[in-house]
């Protein structure tokens, strides 16, 4: 129950009483309310019993759980946590990293922290701040600190689980005590958390007194309240429209893919993404099984579970995606040298991945492996996360995506993205599996006059495209400006109808075009951006909010470091000034990205 509720229900408070109590609640951080919670407990059942006595038997360790999560998973685990450790009776303090209070660190006895690592071993968005000042001069001395790390991470990538490493090595060099060694997951990791999850319940006993307490939840952290449609748990919904939005000369196929998300309930922000369950192409599965001279119906065990191998290599297998590890295990299975010395080579095992599918693998190495064999070794189908393109005040039960169809020919095959292709070759009326996955680290200013820059080539263009339609419905008229990239304009301009109607009712400010292969030198983003240096900086000084969207291997980096230049052609600052200038405004908000 909220305070503000008492004075509506029949209360035995008086009002005096609930303005004290609302009062006192105000000043108090979460750890201290969940002391305060224990404490009440424990007098009202023992009557007037002694103040101090009651304090002693209340005043429990809370149990803070913390996450770092990208895509969701890390934001998964710690509730499934917080949900074990509150079954035990233990003070649960959950919260997002991104929106705990890092002077609160000292304070804390038992700290639990689920973190994944983004891109070249980098930390997530709402673990940065965390991370940051764990690695500074002003992290104090954690000697009282018992604390346990899972990190999540994918063995594809050079800095495995990076992220978990570096706070586990911090906190030990802060004097804090590791309950448990550092678990790391690769992307598999369902079975690996629920031990550790169960581990780590078990660890705190020692340290813990089981009171009559409650799990206190920070901003998203909360448990109450969210939709009852997750990752584990997606609501099947219906493809409306999957209809191409490229020319039919360019050499790219983007679909613009409508999805009704009927009497669901499912809520969304604009920023937010939605994750979509694929099945893999038929065909793939077909090539797959015929290759390795295996049975469609050959029984295997997934989870459990008892399928055919043709419905365990649809639905629940990873066909599109290699891993280093599989990579490996083939070269063993196959004997092929060229391959073993590939498995052996971190760089060229990157490459290898990037360029084939497992088909791929299996037609140029042939092996034999038995259909259980192959189900094995084969990580788990996962969803794929697509930045919403609509926003819900404007289309209701419907979300919107931009989807460009990954695809490619090796050795005279056709070789597709397995969430693209489902999504592509969608035709209405066919069913989807999606959940909601909310980003709060990409959001618009909650001033609405505030300036917002959008940086959005090719399918990044999709969340600013949610942008505006919130802005047009709110009235908004505040600048805008967009910076849009793609290869031509008679055929990639993504949306051009919807950016002119949207610059003619002056809901859009500015829009700023680079249309890479219309003449003969290259032009991107990041050169637009160059061209309008000084008005661009002019916009930062007026407080303006910057927002990146799209690839992250180049154009993020290119678009930095042309925003880089800028600070220190415009504003005068020298270049690691400028660098110091955007991670202020990082860490203020007014610098997101949502990059992949």
């Amino acid at each position: 129950m909220l305070l503000k509720e008492l004075s509506a229900l029949a209360s035995p408070l008086s009002q005096g009483q609930v303005d004290k109590l609302k009062q006192l609640t105000s000043e108090l951080s979460s750890v201290q309310l969940a002391w305060v919670s224990g404490y009440l407990a424990a007098s009202a059942n023992q009557g007037q019993g002694s103040v101090e006595t009651t304090a002693e038997t209340s005043a429990a360790p809370t149990v803070t759980i913390l996450y770092g999560s990208q895509t969701g998973n890390g934001r998964g685990v710690a509730k499934e946590l917080a949900a074990k450790a509150q079954a035990q009776g233990y003070a649960v303090n959950l919260a997002s990293m991104g929106e705990y209070n890092v002077r609160q660190l000292k304070q804390e006895t038992i700290l639990l922290l689920v973190v994944s690592t983004h891109g070249e071993g980098e930390a997530p968005d709402d673990a940065i701040e965390l991370h940051k000042f764990l690695s500074s001069k002003r992290a104090p001395k954690l000697d009282k600190l018992h604390y346990s790390v899972l990190a999540l991470g994918d063995s594809s990538y050079e800095f495995f689980c990076q992220t978990g490493k570096d706070f586990d090595a911090r906190l030990s060099a802060l004097g804090a005590t590791s309950l448990l060694p550092l678990v790391e997951c690769d992307v598999d990791y369902e079975d690996i958390s629920q031990q550790w999850q169960d581990s780590v319940v078990e660890a705190v006993k020692p340290y813990i007194q089981a009171s009559s307490a409650s799990v206190v939840s920070i901003g998203t952290a909360s448990i109450a309240g969210e939709s009852e449609y997750t990752k584990q748990n997606p609501y099947t919904a219906e493809v409306l429209v999957s209809q191409k939005i490229t020319g039919r000369d360019s050499d790219r196929d983007v679909r613009h893919v409508e999805i009704d998300l009927g009497e669901s309930g499912l809520t969304y922000q604009v920023g937010d993404a939605l994750g979509v369950w694929f099945s893999n192409n038929e065909v793939l599965v077909d090539e797959v099984i015929a290759a390795l001279g295996l049975a469609a119906d050959d029984d295997v065990t997934v989870s459990k579970q008892s399928l055919s191998l043709k419905a365990a290599l649809t639905d629940k297998k990873e066909l599109t995606q290699l891993y280093p590890g599989l990579v490996k295990t083939w070269a063993e299975l196959s004997g092929n040298a060229e391959l073993a010395a590939i498995s052996e080579d971190k760089e060229q095992t990157r490459q290898f991945i990037l360029k084939h599918q497992l088909a791929d693998l299996v037609a140029i190495y042939p092996a034999k492996v038995s259909a259980v064999q192959l189900v094995d070794m084969l990580r788990p189908l996962t969803p794929r996360l697509y930045s919403i393109a609509s926003s819900q005040a404007e289309v209701e039960a419907e979300v919107h995506l931009t989807v460009a169809l990954v695809e490619d020919e090796r050795q005279g095959q056709a070789r597709f993205g397995g969430a693209s292709h489902f999504l592509a070759s969608a035709e209405e009326g066919q069913q989807v599996n999606v959940y909601v996955e909310p980003n709060n680290h990409f959001r618009l200013p909650e001033n609405p006059e505030t300036p917002v820059i959008m940086v959005g080539p090719g399918t990044g263009v999709a969340p600013f495209r949610a942008f505006m339609q919130q802005r047009a419905v709110d009235g908004v008229s505040g600048d805008s400006w967009l910076f849009f990239g793609n290869p031509h304009f008679e055929q990639d301009f993504l949306y051009q109808v919807e950016w002119q109607q949207y610059l003619k009712n002056g809901n859009l400010s500015r829009l700023d075009v680079a249309f890479s292969r219309d003449q003969a030198h290259k032009v991107y983003v990041q050169h637009r951006i160059a061209e309008q240096a000084e008005a661009l900086w002019q916009w930062l000084q007026n407080g303006a909010h910057v927002y990146i969207c799209g690839d992250a291997e180049r154009m993020a980096k290119d678009v930095h470091q042309a925003l880089v230049n800028i600070a220190v052609e415009q504003g005068g600052l020298s270049a690691d000034d400028a660098e110091a200038y955007f991670e202020t405004l990082r860490s203020e908000k007014r610098y997101q990205k949502d990059v992949y």
